[in-house]
């Protein structure tokens, strides 16, 4: 089935309260299939955040990217599947290990417990990390070499699919021959020429083209004098990407 723009859009809810969370969440929702909780949102407000969205018929990515040691992933994604939550994420640098086991004990404890089972994603590079960036930290290599090689790990891993920057999309797609593996990207600046601290961005209807299945907005609409409007352009981009 295709998806629709609104399906495509996931909102970053990148605020500090709940109380702020949710009334975004009430105003965009028709906007927007999904809402994004990350770092600053679960830790000022709790997994309830991400109760209350849900039962008020949201969808929620939980983007807390896990990277620990194989049974503390896995507990952690155990977590998130029965909180309901569509879609959590992980760093693909935490290794194959890593990731076999956490979708291998997500799935089981959803079959076991009759929970629909989450999609699990790979963080491959971070959008705010260049190649100066990756050489300062000791990587000598290209960020599109490192999303081949993580996506491919991921990919063997048995995950659904990747995070990865617009400017990676098409090497995902050449490089993992699947169609239903996700890529959905971050790094989305549709209106303001201002990058933030992203640096390997694109618009919306650049990425739509290039093949991801979702993208990520939150700085765009969230600081806009009108969120609404500027959800609306959004919609209105992506939907002549087609």
């Amino acid at each position: 089935m295709r998806q629709s723009a609104k399906d495509k859009l996931i909102i970053a809810l990148d605020v500090d309260t709940a109380d702020r969370a949710l009334e975004l969440f009430e105003t965009l929702r028709v906007f927007a299939g999904m809402f994004k909780i990350g770092p600053q949102l679960f830790t000022a407000a709790g997994p309830n955040i991400v109760r209350q969205i849900i039962a008020r018929g949201g969808r929620v990515f939980l983007d807390l990217k896990f990277h620990d040691i194989p049974n503390t992933v896995a507990a952690a994604g155990t977590e998130a599947t029965r909180l309901g939550v569509s879609i959590f994420n992980v760093h693909a640098s935490g290794g194959i290990e890593m990731m076999k086991w956490t979708t291998e004990t997500v799935a089981e404890v959803a079959s076991r417990e009759g929970l629909t089972k989450p999609s699990i994603i790979a963080v491959t590079v971070l959008t705010s990390l260049d190649r100066e960036a990756l050489n300062k930290a000791g990587v000598d290599k290209d960020p599109e070499l490192m999303v081949k090689m993580l996506a491919r790990t991921a990919y063997k891993s048995g995950l659904d699919g990747v995070v990865a920057s617009p400017h990676e999309i098409e090497i995902v797609r050449k490089e993992i021959d699947s169609p239903g593996f996700i890529v959905v990207t971050p790094g989305i600046r549709p209106y303001n020429p201002k990058p933030d601290d992203q640096r390997r961005v694109m618009t919306p209807s650049e990425a739509i083209r290039a093949g991801a299945n979702y993208v990520v907005v939150g700085r765009p609409v969230l600081n806009a004098a009108d969120p609404v409007t500027a959800a609306k352009r959004l919609i209105e981009e992506m939907e002549a990407a087609g």
